[in-house]
């Protein structure tokens, strides 16, 4: 079974942590903030994704990514809730970079999703790592996470852990 490893950031990571335990194929997510190298050397709120190429393709994650965030727009809080996908291997940038393109024929408006090499993570606190599962029912919950599960489960219920 061949496993990969990639860093996705956007929107809160609480959010982006439930999105993608809910999904088939991921074995691992894990919740904090990531930070790359440059100009991009900042921490921001962020998981890393390890799943199995053979169930889930890396395009399905980064489509499911994209529609799950502001992947279009250019916000205040942009440093922290900065939209990226890290890269751990040089052999995944290009890719990366070719599925952006391909998927931006799908929006409306320009993505504005960086593609980053990955730096250094640092978890987030305790309370806060699986945040939905642990609070499906708090207010939070209801108004942002839950209506990104329902989104998938309207158009990716295929890929999802039921």
């Amino acid at each position: 079974m061949s496993n990969l490893k990639i860093g996705l950031g956007g929107g809160c990571h609480w959010c982006t942590e439930a999105v993608f335990q809910s999904l088939k194929g991921v074995t691992s997510v894990e919740q904090g903030y990531i930070k790359s190298t440059g100009k991009n050397n900042s921490f921001s709120e962020a998981v890393i994704v390890v799943f199995s190429t053979e169930v889930i393709s890396l395009k399905d994650l980064i489509e499911i990514h994209l529609l799950t965030h502001k992947s279009t727009s250019n916000h205040s809080f942009m440093e922290k809730y900065r939209s990226a996908i890290y890269y751990f291997e040089i052999e995944q940038k290009s890719i990366i970079e070719t599925i952006i393109t391909q998927l931006n024929e799908n929006f409306q408006n320009r993505l504005i999703t960086k593609v980053l090499k990955f730096n250094s993570f640092k978890p987030s606190r305790i309370e806060l790592i699986n945040y939905y599962k642990n609070n499906p029912k708090k207010p939070f919950c209801t108004r942002y996470i839950e209506p990104k599960l329902e989104f998938l489960r309207n158009k990716y219920l295929d890929k999802m852990n039921l």
